[in-house]
């Protein structure tokens, strides 16, 4: 597989696991949140609409272009603040509710370092949720899907999250696995040549499922 990965399709994907990780924080009305690894935005944008205008969502990306495009897409809300920023040196101006990342450390060399920052950025009693690929489990057909690609440094990171949380100031409070499938000319199979650049057939598809778990700061 290679990367870039087409954020928008995959946001749609994956938006069902987000939801459900944020319905079980219960009322976000005024978080403080970071999204490390923002990406495309979509994680930035559903976080503000969830926490409100009294909320604040710290949007941190490595990327200055990603930085850019996160406050174009997100301009009509003034409580988003886009920061160019390794997730590896998280630093915040203020301790958060909520730190969040997705599809992120599999990307990274040192993925516990970032969790230990996410946790580090977060009050006591605030929460963090990761939510992970193991990128293995998919499948065309039967077949195993790989993710050898330049800028991925663990494709099945999502294997290992309870065991990095396990290690930190925190509790793990749910996690579960999720991943979508379809058959034919799906979105499923358009994310996965998008990414594979590879012609999908008829045969059944599973997208590399994503480990959700939620964690709270002690």
């Amino acid at each position: 597989m290679t990367i870039p990965i087409p954020y928008e399709l995959r946001d749609d994907l994956y938006r069902r696991p987000l939801a459900a990780a944020l319905e079980r924080l219960g009322d976000m009305t005024g978080f403080r949140c970071v999204d490390v690894g923002a990406g495309g935005g979509d994680v930035s944008v559903a976080l503000a609409e969830v926490c409100g205008e009294r909320g604040r969502i710290y949007a941190v990306d490595i990327d200055p272009v990603r930085r850019n495009q996160i406050a174009a897409r997100a301009s009509r809300f003034s409580q988003v603040v886009a920061l160019t920023q390794a997730a590896e040196e998280l630093t915040l101006p203020e301790p958060v509710d909520l730190a969040f990342c997705r599809f992120l450390l599999l990307a990274v060399a040192e993925p516990g370092l970032v969790v230990e920052r996410m946790v580090a950025a977060t009050r006591p009693g605030g929460w963090v949720i990761i939510q992970e690929p193991i990128t293995s489990a998919g499948r065309i057909g039967r077949r195993p899907l790989s993710m050898e690609a330049p800028g991925v440094h663990d494709p099945d990171i999502g294997a290992a999250v309870l065991e990095l949380l396990r290690t930190r100031r925190v509790e793990v409070r749910d996690a579960w696995i999720e991943s979508p499938a379809g058959i034919g000319d799906t979105a499923v199979a358009r994310y996965l040549e998008a990414m594979s650049e590879t012609l999908v057939t008829e045969e059944q598809i599973i997208l590399p499922p994503l480990l959700t778990a939620i964690a709270k700061v002690l």
